[in-house]
């Protein structure tokens, strides 16, 4: 088991825990089999386990976070990405409006 798969075990857990979600509820609304949902869950938050992409999109949108929040490598993006998903509206405007003024990737 890897680091990686232990962060990303331990950032599905801090997002559930935020939510207020079991590991069963969390994996049925995600759209895992109920008789399964709890093991699963419980599975990835250890790390032995890592779901494919569509998966952690599934777990994401339940939890009201971006999938990149589980897979951000530094704590500081990952704290970034959880508190901007949790905001309301004016708040959003406002930080893109901010980051407006800093350089972009060029579209392709």
């Amino acid at each position: 088991m890897s680091e990686a798969d232990k962060q990303w075990g331990g950032r599905l857990k801090q997002a559930r825990l935020a939510a207020q979600l079991s590991q069963k509820q969390l994996g049925i609304q995600a759209g895992i089999d109920q008789f399964v949902a709890s093991t699963r869950i419980n599975r990835y938050e250890l790390g032995v386990h890592k779901p494919d992409f569509l998966t952690a999109q599934n777990l994401a949108r339940v939890l009201g976070i971006s999938a990149a929040f589980l897979y951000a490598p530094e704590d500081e993006i990952a704290n970034l990405l959880f508190r901007y998903c949790h905001a309301d509206e004016p708040v959003r405007l406002s930080v893109q409006k901010l980051l407006e003024k800093l350089p972009a990737l060029p579209m392709v």
